[in-house]
């Protein structure tokens, strides 16, 4: 029988998606700074998990799959002010976790998994109700498909070989998202974006 990634990271994904940030952005009422602080941070941490799987030939299948430029223009168009956004504690710690795995590609891939193909499902939701032309989540015609086919085959085949690896980095990846939903409510709460 084959191994399926979503029975082992069911909890942490319905963790993730109960917080108080998401509702807001799915609400269709997000304050335009704030999303684009939400996409400044994630552009921080897609932009180095996409450099290492990158290097590591993990896009090779899915070319369309990279949101980092999409994410940068994205959140480009929505900030007006001069200083950059606030980078949370969050994803500074997915960052120097990133680093220690860059050169181990089914934990990478299981970041890939739990990011990406959250771009190809939820994000085609949170498209409709956020500010701004979302070419974050924007991906041309039957990539939707194709990608997420790709995405759940290659994460279960790796899931096959290094289960515990797999299993661990995607829960990881959800307790990031987590923290980043937790820390983005309490700057919109406190209008310190």
């Amino acid at each position: 029988m084959s191994l399926d990634i979503r029975d082992y990271v069911i909890e942490a994904h319905k963790n993730a998606e109960r917080q108080e940030f998401v509702k807001t952005m799915m609400s269709g009422e997000i304050d335009p700074e704030l999303y684009a602080t939400y996409l400044y941070n994630q552009l921080q941490c897609y932009s180095v998990l996409e450099k290492y799987g990158l290097h590591n030939g993990l896009f090779r299948d899915t070319p369309g799959l990279l949101r980092a430029e999409a994410l940068n223009y994205d959140y480009q168009k929505l900030w007006t002010r001069e200083e950059k956004p606030k980078v949370t504690e969050s994803t500074k710690e997915y960052k120097k976790h990133i680093n220690t795995i860059m050169d181990d590609p089914e934990k990478l891939y299981a970041h890939i998994y739990v990011r990406h193909m959250g771009d190809l499902s939820g994000g085609q939701m949170i498209k409709r109700k956020t500010p701004g032309s979302n070419r974050y989540y924007t991906f041309k015609h039957n990539e939707v498909t194709d990608y997420k086919r790709i995405v759940k085959e290659t994460i279960n085949n790796y899931l096959n070989v290094y289960q515990k690896n797999v299993v661990h980095e995607a829960r990881l990846c959800f307790a990031y998202a987590t923290e980043l939903f937790k820390e983005l409510n309490d700057l919109g709460k406190t209008n310190t974006i």
